[in-house]
């Protein structure tokens, strides 16, 4: 698998993670390991940089020894919010964005979507049966347009990628990779496998 240095993986743990009884998501155990970094190790391998989105704990995420940026926007509105603070905070040109609670991401996450996002300036994931917006590659020129939709009062992270122009990317037969963990029934669930 070849590793995208074109590409700024962001693992989004800003959220509040309400299902969760308001615990922070990304620092919940599976298997030993916060949620978050079973997320770090599958985005390492495929791009160049990993950072991660936080609004609490930050000392916690930043003990990993990566930089850990929060939302610009109050308030937590959501998943955009974190996407455009990542892309107005950070260089880059091309971000891999990848929720916490999605331990097992594919080893070819990036460069799928690399491949297949031909002049698109935003991919996401569909994995056959239903769409993943939040598992999605941006280019940064969407900063703009995603600073005047958010300020518009819109937070449908669908609907923005959709207008974007972009295009979903089809990884078949993998629903159990982008499972999101989002009670404590599905980490119970998860623990066993």
């Amino acid at each position: 698998m070849r590793c995208l240095t074109e590409v700024t993986g962001v693992v989004l743990a800003g959220g509040r993670s309400t299902r969760m009884g308001g615990q922070d998501k990304g620092l919940i155990e599976l298997n030993g390991l916060p949620l978050f970094e079973h997320v770090i190790r599958k985005l390492a391998l495929q791009v160049n940089d990993v950072v991660i989105s936080a609004n609490r704990n930050r000392e916690k995420y930043q003990a990993v020894g990566l930089t850990v940026l929060s939302d610009i926007l109050p308030d937590y509105p959501g998943p955009l919010a974190g996407m455009l603070s990542l892309m107005k905070q950070l260089h880059g040109e091309w971000f891999l964005f990848c929720p916490c609670d999605t331990p097992n991401i594919p080893a070819d996450l990036a460069s799928r979507l690399w491949e297949q996002k031909g002049h698109a300036s935003a991919v996401w994931v569909n994995d056959g049966e239903r769409d993943h917006p939040t598992i999605a590659l941006l280019h940064k020129k969407l900063t703009v347009p995603l600073e005047n939709y958010l300020a518009s009062g819109e937070r449908r992270v669908m609907v923005f990628l959709r207008e974007a122009g972009g295009h979903a990317v089809l990884f078949p037969n993998q629903k159990q990779n982008f499972i999101n963990i989002n009670s404590p029934e599905d980490l119970a669930q998860w623990e066993n496998i």
